[in-house]
């Protein structure tokens, strides 16, 4: 009785935790996951940092929203399916909710000046949450000293930036490298194990 009374109550926080996040961060996934990293490593230590940036790789390079795959991966590893379940309609939930009543009031919304300085208004703090967890995940990079990491980091941005290479190109190229790095050799670097 008392693992099902756990089970429930690793779902309600899974589901809860996740409305709560998806409610209130405007600006999409990597807002969303900054808020996730707070929550589930900083405060509530179900995972570690390292499952964390795991997550977030596996759900950027998954089909879908970044906020719902990683919400997927955090949910199964934490409660197999029904953990699955409960975290992505905790995550779906809100931005389904709130398309719902902007869709219904549109017109009203659309001609309200007062709406637009709003949104304009959160555009800056969505820039301001996505340089935060850029320098974050910059900050992990450089304190484990890959430099296998930090080269191809830099290699991406220069093909995207200077380039305008494609990422589904840049992130084929990583896959292959990961897979070579994994069956034929180690990273250079003290985080190889």
């Amino acid at each position: 009785m008392e693992q099902k009374t756990g089970k429930l109550k690793t779902l309600w926080q899974l589901f809860s935790n996740m409305f709560l996040i998806s409610s209130f961060t405007f600006g999409g996934g990597f807002v969303i996951v900054n808020f996730m990293k707070r929550r589930f490593v900083d405060e509530l230590h179900w995972i570690d940092e390292n499952e964390m940036m795991d997550m977030v790789s596996l759900g950027q390079s998954s089909p879908g929203a970044i906020a719902v795959n990683a919400a997927n991966l955090l949910g199964w590893r934490m409660a197999g399916f029904p953990g699955m379940l409960a975290a992505v309609l905790g995550t779906a939930l809100p931005p389904m909710l709130i398309l719902l009543v902007i869709s219904t009031f549109y017109n009203a919304f659309a001609q309200n000046r007062y709406v637009a300085f709003a949104l304009r208004g959160m555009q800056a703090g969505v820039a301001a949450i996505i340089m935060d967890v850029a320098c974050n995940l910059l900050g992990k990079l450089f304190k484990d000293g890959s430099i296998l990491r930090i080269g191809l980091m830099a290699a991406a941005f220069a093909a995207t930036f200077f380039f305008g290479v494609n990422p589904a190109i840049l992130l084929g190229i990583a896959i292959l490298i990961g897979i070579g790095l994994t069956f034929f050799g180690k990273e250079a670097g003290p985080s190889a194990s």
